[in-house]
Order: structure tokens, then C-alpha cells, then sequence
């Protein structure tokens, strides 16, 4: 299989995206994207920039991309948190998954970060799999724990 991994460019968010929406449907959450890929342009591309983005373009369309952004533990120091890693379907197998992991822990080598994390369905077991054959410690101790837009606002209200 021949394709190309290359840090993402502001033109390449729509299929981004789309990208990002097949793989809400595959986590069978297809309504919980809100983002929208003028969002992307601004977040990833704008004044200040929010994340950093590898895709993999095949027959030049995108086939598979990688979300990374910056975060700090208060243990280890800086680290970057892997929001998403998506393949398309038709591209799983191919190697294309360990390229885009490759991108990712060499661009948090080059930034000397002490940690990159992500999270996992507990239910998917190949991509559970993937993730221990490289090496990465899956901590099925810990749980995600997340304030949504609307749990904010009812946290607030609660102490006003």
C-alpha cells in the first residue's frame, strides 16, 4: 500500500472531519460531533493554535489521521494527550495505524515530553491489542471522567 503521512494543513480539515464523524458512527455516537470544520481551521490553524495533526493521504485523499495536543501532568511534566488516531476501514491492516503511532511518538520525542496518552474503548479489543503490541500500558484501573458544555453550566448553577 502506498501512501504518505505529512503533518495536516488548514485544507485538509474537511476531510478531517470527516474522518472524525466516521469514526463517532464506528463508536456509535454518529450525533455527538459538534465540532465543525471551520473549528478545526481556527483551533488547528488560527492565532493560537489548539492541536497538532498528522494525516496519511492516499491517491490524495485522506485515509488516516492523528490528533495530538499539549497538556502537563502534574507528576511527570509536559506531555501530549493523543485525541484521536483514525484509519479508514478499507486502510486497517495496512500498516497505516503503526505509521501515524510512529508520527506521534516521534513528534513527542522531538518536543521531550515524559508521557503521551490517549484513551480506549474498553470494548475495542483490536484496537486494545494494537495498542499493548507497542508497548503501551492500557490502565483499565482508571476511569474518564468529563464535564460535557451542559454539565458545566449545571455545576456552575449549583454554586451560584
Amino acid at each position: 500500500m502506498e501512501y504518505t503521512i505529512r503533518v495536516a494543513q488548514k485544507e485538509d480539515m474537511e476531510q478531517v472531519h470527516q474522518l472524525i464523524q466516521e469514526l463517532a458512527t464506528f463508536e456509535k455516537e454518529e450525533n455527538a460531533v459538534e465540532v465543525s470544520v471551520q473549528d478545526l481551521k481556527e483551533d488547528g490553524f488560527g492565532k493560537h493554535k489548539l492541536f497538532h495533526c498528522f494525516v496519511a493521504e492516499k491517491n490524495n485523499k485522506i485515509v488516516g489521521m492523528a490528533l495530538v495536543y499539549p497538556r502537563y501532568s502534574t507528576w511527570k511534566g509536559p506531555v501530549i494527550h493523543l485525541e484521536d488516531l483514525i484509519v479508514t476501514k478499507e486502510m486497517r491492516g495496512t500498516g497505516l495505524g503503526t505509521a501515524l503511532l510512529d508520527e506521534v511518538v516521534k513528534y513527542g520525542d522531538e518536543l521531550g515530553v515524559r508521557r503521551i496518552c490517549w484513551e480506549v474503548l474498553d470494548w475495542n479489543e483490536p484496537a486494545i491489542g494494537f495498542y499493548e503490541s507497542k508497548g503501551a500500558n492500557v490502565m483499565r484501573d482508571w476511569d474518564v471522567v468529563q464535564l460535557d458544555q451542559k454539565g458545566i453550566k449545571a455545576y456552575l448553577n449549583a454554586i451560584a
